[in-house]
């Protein structure tokens, strides 16, 4: 009898167990996605809206829901970069170049930190020159012989890449 109250005893925690297990793994969050911007949504550092201007765009989604998008690259990566900026992330996206249209980029949605960057290349974003993302590295050597430009990866852009000190002076529609 001992033995068959033991047996159910076992039965009875791995089954506990098991039910654990398994909230646990159903309450677990799906990864964050980008999502992307409304025709009239405007740029959370200058209010441009992002529709009127070409070139890749950011977002950074935060940990309490609210998403920042950014009219261009440089923006959204001084963001990054900038430690007054920080702020707990679920996730920072930018728009793939090799994919996505220049002057009307939508979609094509990549993780910030792991996309490869053309910088000085001769394409001008909605803040003058910018950084633009690529997901391959074949797709931005291809850009660099079209375009120009030098390759860098997130970990070798520094502060001085992506200062926010008249790059609005490149752009004469925002004049």
């Amino acid at each position: 009898m001992q033995n068959s109250r033991h047996k159910l005893w076992r039965l009875s925690v791995l089954s506990a167990a098991m039910a654990l297990l398994m909230a646990c793994s159903q309450s677990a969050q799906a990864p964050a996605q980008a999502g992307d911007f409304a025709q009239d949504t405007p740029c959370a550092l200058d209010g441009m809206v992002l529709a009127d201007y070409p070139g890749p765009k950011g977002q950074i989604l935060y940990a309490d829901g609210q998403t920042e998008f950014f009219c261009d690259t440089v923006e959204l990566i001084a963001a990054l970069l900038h430690p007054e900026q920080q702020r707990k992330r679920a996730g920072a996206w930018v728009n793939d170049m090799g994919k996505a249209d220049w002057d009307a980029p939508r979609g094509h949605w990549i993780e910030a930190q792991s996309a490869v960057y053309v910088k000085d290349s001769r394409k001008r974003g909605a803040m003058g020159p910018t950084l633009v993302p690529f997901a391959e590295v074949a797709a931005a050597q291809a850009f660099i012989a079209k375009e120009g430009g030098k390759l860098l990866h997130f970990n070798e852009i520094n502060a001085d890449a992506v200062a926010l000190d008249g790059g609005a002076l490149h752009d004469t529609r925002s004049h």
